[in-house]
């Protein structure tokens, strides 16, 4: 049996490459994607495509350069994304549009591209990265925690559209991982006359340790893998600490004003 082929957006650092390198060594071939090809000239491991999902043309070349060479695509993982920070207050609108259109559009964009070709091959997996901070609304992580949350529902809709198809949609939502994304992400600035400069900076530095500190993002890849070998997979799939994980059920769980006491002790607001 041919081995699958696998996209993976996002897929030159962090948890994509993570993803990309431990199905590589499982035999899978796999592509991964990224803005800017040329700064990647001494990439290896597996092959890189010049890639932005907020460009369905972009998007369109790749899916088409893969299954001219491959024949197939058997696996679309929505890996890429960018953090956003800020007050909702302070944010600039601007840079929230820019990351909607990465987070939630792209993906969607990723999906139109391939599921003509899923479809007439009567098999298909898409895996769409999220976050357990998707689950809910956290202090100056909204923008981010809503283009997650978003693209969650998005995933429990096509999975009902596309089933008779032969193609399942899946979520993973890892918690706090060891990448660089710290590095892309966008901050709304800790203005001095600001209202939340106090509240704002300490979250930001509690945020920043969450990251330095976070798990393996081999974890992630090995959730992936058990995906693509499941005959039946769940709609969603969470990857992190217990505490992490634990924290959906609690807001599930408990009164709504009790959950958003312990957020606002947690992050001493």
């Amino acid at each position: 049996m041919k081995s699958k082929v696998v996209l993976i957006t996002g897929g030159s650092s962090g948890i994509g490459k993570s993803i990309a390198l431990y199905l590589k060594a499982k035999s899978f071939v796999v592509y991964g994607t990224t803005r800017n090809l040329k700064n990647y000239n001494d990439f290896l491991g597996f092959e890189l495509l010049e890639m932005d999902v907020t460009k369905p043309e972009t998007v369109a070349s790749a899916v088409q350069y893969i299954v001219e060479k491959e024949g197939r695509l058997d696996v679309l993982v929505n890996n890429a994304g960018i953090g956003i920070t800020g007050a909702i207050e302070e944010t600039p609108h601007e840079e929230i549009i820019k990351v909607f259109e990465t987070n939630f559009n792209g993906p969607i964009h990723t999906s139109k591209a391939v599921l003509p070709i899923m479809r007439k091959q009567g098999s298909g997996l898409i895996i769409n990265i999220t976050s357990i901070a998707g689950y809910m609304g956290l202090p100056f992580r909204g923008i981010y925690s809503a283009t997650k949350g978003a693209l969650d529902l998005v995933t429990e809709t096509m999975r009902m559209e596309i089933k008779r198809f032969g193609i399942n949609v899946v979520s993973i939502a890892p918690g706090d991982f060891a990448t660089n994304i710290a590095s892309g992400r966008y901050h709304a600035e800790v203005l001095e006359d600001s209202p939340y400069k106090s509240a704002y900076k300490n979250t930001l530095d509690l945020i920043n340790e969450g990251v330095n500190d976070g798990e393996d993002p081999i974890l992630v890849a090995k959730t992936v893998l058990k995906v693509i070998n499941s005959k039946q997979p769940k709609t969603h799939y969470r990857v992190g600490t217990f505490m992490q994980k634990f924290s959906i059920r609690l807001k599930n769980m408990l009164p709504d004003k009790l959950f958003e006491k312990l957020l606002l002790n947690h992050y001493k607001l």
